[in-house]
């Protein structure tokens, strides 16, 4: 399993932008597939994009064009980048990670063994 640790949340108001990251230890992102799930208060946890070892990205439909996924491969980090927020995006995000090529289940849970603490993201004016 891969050491992962969220940062970069926070409260936004509506129609903001919040950028998370998500720095592995001992493993360069070049070598895993990540994404990143969220959780709210009652709801069950649901992906939200995902990027494999090739860089091949995968988003949820209700973030494509708002969100975006990327490695920094210089800083080893992870990067989701989050734009026009509203009050449906509030919620605990939740970096993943496995250490080989996906080709199928990007936006499953299950998929995923190594699991970051998450950040919380609050949407309010």
């Amino acid at each position: 399993e891969v050491q992962l640790k969220e940062s970069g949340g926070g409260l936004v108001q509506p129609g903001g932008s919040l950028e998370l990251s998500c720095q592995p230890s001992e493993f360069p992102v070049s070598s895993l597939s990540m994404a990143w799930f969220r959780q709210a208060p009652g709801k069950e946890r649901e992906g939200v994009a995902a990027i494999n070892v090739n860089e091949y990205s995968t988003y949820a439909d209700d973030v494509k064009g708002r969100f975006t996924i990327s490695k920094d491969h210089a800083k080893n980090m992870l990067v989701l980048r989050m734009d026009s927020l509203n009050s449906e995006d509030e919620a605990m995000y939740y970096c993943a990670a496995v250490s080989w090529r996906l080709i199928t289940g990007f936006l499953k849970a299950s998929t995923y063994n190594s699991w970051g603490q998450g950040t919380q993201v609050t949407v309010s004016s």
